[in-house]
């Protein structure tokens, strides 16, 4: 029996080595998918004459007929009118369905309400929010919601969220800690 060279002993190692290699690839390694963007899902609810009332989740901003195709439809046989169908909608958005006359509708969009728009991190509008809503949001008791109320009127309207800083009671730590609820549009 002949024995091989060292040369050639490297040689067959390494294809050993190389097959074996192939082996564990081909049945074992499995990479993992690549992770999905991250971004913020599009909150909608929609409302009214619609077969499916309820809230839900886009991956991008939906149009008014993908709402409403997602909410099972109309009630009844309508068609929704070609210039609504292609707006595109923002995340928090109430969109109502009304029935006026037998094959008629109408769609009123609006805001979900502020509780619904806090469990989803969609930050309220700090001129829009009323009082009630403001006592929702941690660290904000009832004088510093009134604060917050009087401080929008007399200036007429917040500018920007950094406003929140001159009001009596919020200081950087407050400010840090409630900034994230709050949105200027």
């Amino acid at each position: 029996m002949k024995y091989f060279s060292l040369s050639q002993q490297w040689i067959l190692w390494s294809l050993s080595l190389f097959a074996l290699l192939l082996l564990y690839l081909k049945f074992f390694y499995h990479p993992s998918p690549p992770p999905e963007p991250i971004g913020q899902e599009i909150v909608v609810e929609i409302e009214g004459e619609i077969q499916k009332p309820g809230i839900y989740l886009f991956h991008s901003p939906p149009t008014m007929k993908e709402v409403i195709e997602r909410g099972g439809g109309f009630r009844e046989t309508i068609s929704l009118p070609v210039q609504l169908s292609s707006e595109r909608l923002r995340t928090g958005t109430l969109m109502t369905i009304e029935k006026r006359l037998p094959g008629e509708i109408h769609i009123k969009i609006g805001r979900m309400e502020a509780p619904k728009l806090l469990v989803f991190s969609i930050p309220l509008d700090l001129n829009r929010v009323s009082s009630e809503e403001l006592l929702l949001i941690p660290g904000i008791g009832e004088s510093l919601s009134q604060e917050i109320i009087t401080y929008r009127q007399k200036r007429r309207g917040f500018r920007s969220v950094e406003e929140l800083k001159e009001i009596k009671g919020i200081g950087e730590a407050k400010f840090q800690s409630i900034k994230r609820y709050f949105t200027v549009e």
